[in-house]
């Protein structure tokens, strides 16, 4: 069942959105070559923690960290540590926010001293997708034109969109209706209603689509070995369109 929010609800996303937005964004400027993915890790705990908030992925099915970080060929899900950030290096990282009953979840990738153009256009496409989902979103809308939105602006640049793994509703659950492909058909689907609270994140890999999981049940990786990218916002489906909630 997909739920819409209202009032204090829609306040309290926009609290949770927020200091997730924040947390991203500082972690985001401590990926520097030499730190590692477990201090990153911590960094975000301490964050999370100083907002008197909690993290909504520690825990989350036994997955063991506050941040998933991805490197490279990761596409989602990367279990933070001993690991150290290299020159060149393509990081994702995804973390998500629980306040005062609700989830905020936002993702961006970093480059570390990257000037492959190939790289650079793999991380530009997939945050240009993220947008044109985002701006697909509005009332009386399918969900099928927020996938189709996402899936040719991919197909443009020549990169692959991952479909094993999708973007989703959220809310008082961190994984909510309806689940969000990030390619498909227009006119198809739910119909966007004001108050729906969404997850738009395309992953998308410069190579082949087709992904695998590692043994840790969790590290989710490109099987051509290729570079991924991932970027995510949390949006409400507001009378003229979408409302980022964790913009900052």
């Amino acid at each position: 069942m997909i739920t819409c929010k209202r009032g204090r609800e829609l306040d309290a996303m926009r609290v949770s959105g927020r200091l997730a937005g924040e947390v991203l964004r500082q972690v985001a400027a401590a990926v520097v070559p030499g730190i590692s993915t477990r201090e990153l890790d911590a960094l975000a705990r301490q964050l999370i923690d100083e907002k008197r908030a909690t993290p909504s992925f520690l825990g989350y099915r036994g997955f063991p960290a506050a941040l998933c970080v991805s490197v490279n060929e990761e596409v989602i899900h990367g279990i933070p540590g001993a690991r150290r950030i290299l020159p060149g290096d393509v990081v994702s990282i995804d973390v998500g926010v629980f306040y005062q009953g609700f989830h905020g979840d936002t993702a961006t990738t970093v480059l570390v001293g990257v000037s492959d153009p190939d790289i650079l256009r793999l991380v530009d496409a997939t945050r240009r997708a993220r947008d044109a989902g985002i701006a697909a979103v509005r009332p009386g809308a399918k969900l099928g034109d927020v996938s189709h939105a996402v899936e040719q602006m991919v197909r443009q640049t020549g990169c692959s969109v991952v479909r094993d793994f999708v973007g989703h509703g959220i809310g008082r659950q961190l994984h909510e209706d309806p689940q969000i492909p990030n390619y498909g058909s227009p006119g198809r689907g739910p119909v966007l209603k004001v108050g729906m609270t969404l997850c738009i994140e395309p992953m998308v890999n410069l190579g082949r689509p087709d992904v695998s999981v590692l043994r840790d049940g969790w590290t989710v990786v490109t099987q051509d070995g290729r570079p991924s990218a991932h970027f995510e916002h949390t949006v409400a489906v507001g009378e003229d369109g979408a409302e980022i909630l964790t913009a900052v």
